[in-house]
C-alpha cells in the first residue's frame, strides 16, 4: 500500500530526512557525471585515448540527456515520483557498475548513456519532489536544499574521484559511486513517499498553457542554455585552467577544487531565501560575479606570468567562479517551476533539457577553444556568452512569476 505525502509543514524530521535523502541523489548523480572532469588524465592512459577524447565523455552525456529529457518525463508522467525517481537512480547504479568493468573506451562511453539517459528525468523530478514537501513560500529554500547535494559534489565527490583516479586508478573511483548509488537507491525507496499524482500533469485544463509553449519558461530556458554553455566552455577544462593559469599544481589542485565547491554550498545557503523573494536580483548577481571571474582568469590567462599576486588572483577567481556557478542553478530551476504551477516536472523538463543542451554545446566548444585558439581565448568566450545572459536577463521582463508553484498536484 502506498504511503500518503508527506504533510507540508517545513523542516520537520520526516520533511528533513526526505531533503537530505534527495540531496543525497543528486550528490552521487552529479559526481558520477563529471566524474571524467578530474579522472581525465588517468582515463586517457588507461584506455590509450587522447585527453580530448575523454572530454567528449561529457558532451555526449549531456546530448542524451537533452535528448530524453522531455520524452521520459511525459512517458513516466502518471508514475508515482518516487518510482520515477528509483529508476532514475537505479539506472544509475547499472550505468556506473558497467562503467567500472570497461575494456574500452568505446564501453565506457556506453555505459554512460545508461545513467544519461534518465539524468534529466531525474533532475526533473527531484526538484519538484522537494516542493511538495514544504509549504510553497520554502519552494526556493526546498530546492537549494537539494542542490547542497551538487555543491557537495563539487567539494568531496570530484576531488576525491579525482584523488582516487591518481592513486588508485579511475575505476575503483567509478566502483564507489556504483556502491553509494544503491546505497542512495535503498535509502530512497524506505524514506521518501509514493508522491502518487492527483491528476494527470498532462491533462488538459481551460486557459493552461502548456510549459512550451510558455513564452516567459521558454525564455529563461533559452537563457540558461547561454549561460551554462558559457559555464561549461571553461568548466570542462578546469583542472587544466588551475594547473596552467593560476598556477597550482599537484595536490593542492584537489584542495582548490574543493574550495570551488564550498563556496558553491556557502552562496547557495546565502541566497536561498534571497531565491524565494527577490529571484531576478539573485541570478543577476550570480551572473555579474561569474562574469567577473572569467574575465580576470582570461586576462591571467593572456598575461602567462605565475607571480605570488596571479596566484592568490586567480585562486579568488576559481572560488568566485564555484560560488556563482553553484548557486545559481537551485534559482533557475524554481523559477522554471513557477511559470508553470501546476506542472511543475513539464517545465523542469524543459528547463533540464535547456541545461544538458547548454553542457553538451559548452564543452564541445570548450574543446575546439582549446585546441585551436588555447586558454586565454577559451575562458575569454565563456565570459562573453556569460555577459550575454545577463544583459539579456536585465533587460527582460516577466521572467520570475510571484506566485510559487504548488506544492501538491
Amino acid at each position: 500500500m502506498e504511503s500518503p505525502p508527506i504533510p507540508t509543514a517545513p523542516w520537520t524530521p520526516r520533511v528533513t530526512t526526505a531533503l537530505a535523502v534527495l540531496a543525497a541523489a543528486a550528490f552521487v548523480y552529479v559526481t558520477a557525471e563529471i566524474m571524467p572532469v578530474g579522472a581525465l588524465p588517468a582515463i586517457a592512459a588507461d584506455l590509450r585515448v587522447s585527453e580530448g577524447t575523454v572530454g567528449t565523455l561529457l558532451a555526449s552525456y549531456a546530448l542524451v540527456a537533452a535528448v530524453a529529457t522531455v520524452p521520459l518525463v511525459r512517458w513516466t508522467a502518471a508514475w508515482p515520483r518516487r518510482r520515477a525517481l528509483l529508476f532514475t537512480l537505479l539506472s544509475l547504479t547499472v550505468s556506473q557498475l558497467i562503467s567500472a568493468l570497461a575494456p574500452t573506451f568505446a564501453v565506457l562511453a556506453l555505459g554512460r548513456v545508461l545513467c544519461s539517459l534518465t539524468h534529466g528525468l531525474m533532475w526533473s523530478v527531484i526538484a519538484p519532489i522537494a516542493v511538495r514537501l514544504v509549504p510553497p513560500s520554502h519552494a526556493a529554500r526546498a530546492t537549494a536544499a537539494v542542490y547542497v547535494g551538487t555543491g557537495l559534489a563539487l567539494v568531496v565527490g570530484n576531488p576525491l574521484t579525482a584523488a582516487m583516479s591518481e592513486v588508485w586508478g579511475w575505476r575503483l573511483a567509478v566502483g564507489a559511486i556504483t556502491v553509494a548509488a544503491l546505497a542512495v537507491t535503498v535509502a530512497a525507496r524506505f524514506t521518501l513517499p509514493a508522491m502518487p499524482l492527483t491528476q494527470s500533469p498532462v491533462a488538459t485544463r481551460p486557459g493552461r498553457v502548456r510549459p512550451h509553449r510558455n513564452r516567459g519558461l521558454v525564455t529563461l530556458s533559452v537563457l540558461t542554455l547561454v549561460g551554462v554553455t558559457g559555464h561549461f566552455i571553461s568548466y570542462t577544462f578546469i583542472v587544466v585552467i588551475i594547473r596552467d593559469v593560476v598556477g597550482v599544481r599537484g595536490p593542492h589542485l584537489a584542495w582548490l577544487l574543493a574550495a570551488y565547491g564550498i563556496a558553491g554550498l556557502t552562496a547557495m545557503a546565502l541566497l536561498a531565501r534571497p531565491g524565494d523573494r527577490r529571484p531576478k536580483a539573485a541570478i543577476v548577481g550570480c551572473l555579474s560575479a561569474l562574469a567577473f571571474a572569467f574575465v580576470v582568469l582570461a586576462a591571467l590567462g593572456f598575461d602567462g606570468r605565475h607571480t605570488l599576486g596571479t596566484l592568490f588572483t586567480g585562486v579568488a577567481a576559481i572560488i568566485l567562479w564555484g560560488a556563482a556557478a553553484t548557486a545559481m542553478p537551485p534559482l533557475l530551476q524554481s523559477a522554471a517551476m513557477r511559470h508553470c504551477p501546476d506542472d511543475p516536472d513539464g517545465a523542469s523538463g524543459l528547463y533540464v533539457a535547456a541545461f544538458q543542451v547548454g553542457i553538451m554545446a559548452g564543452s564541445l566548444g570548450g574543446g575546439l577553444f582549446y585546441q585551436h585558439g588555447g586558454l586565454p581565448v577559451m575562458i575569454t568566450a565563456s565570459a562573453a556568452l556569460i555577459l550575454a545572459a545577463l544583459s539579456c536577463l536585465v533587460v527582460s521582463r516577466g521572467l520570475f512569476p510571484g506566485r510559487p508553484p504548488t506544492s501538491e498536484k
